[in-house]
């Protein structure tokens, strides 16, 4: 597993807020993308594909049940093969 930098935390941060139309001062890490920032399945998949585009990673469609809030996101990334 490879830790995430503040750097590539900042990059996805700024990724799902982007997607979301959020200021980043409108998400938390446990705060849930879903619930809270009204995301639908089409925005969680184009975050899946924007992280994989922009961070070089390769995430797969069944990590996104553990994407719904930033710290599931920081978590699957550093569990990718980078």
């Amino acid at each position: 597993m490879a830790a995430i930098t503040t750097d590539d935390r900042q990059q996805i941060k700024k990724i799902v807020c982007d997607i979301l139309e959020l200021e980043e001062d409108e998400i938390t890490e446990t705060s849930l993308f879903v619930e809270e920032h009204d995301a639908d399945s089409m925005r969680l998949i184009e975050i899946l594909s924007s992280l994989e585009l922009n961070l070089k990673v390769t995430l797969e469609q069944a990590d996104m049940a553990r994407m719904v809030n930033l710290a599931g996101v920081y978590e699957v990334v550093s569990e990718s093969n980078r």
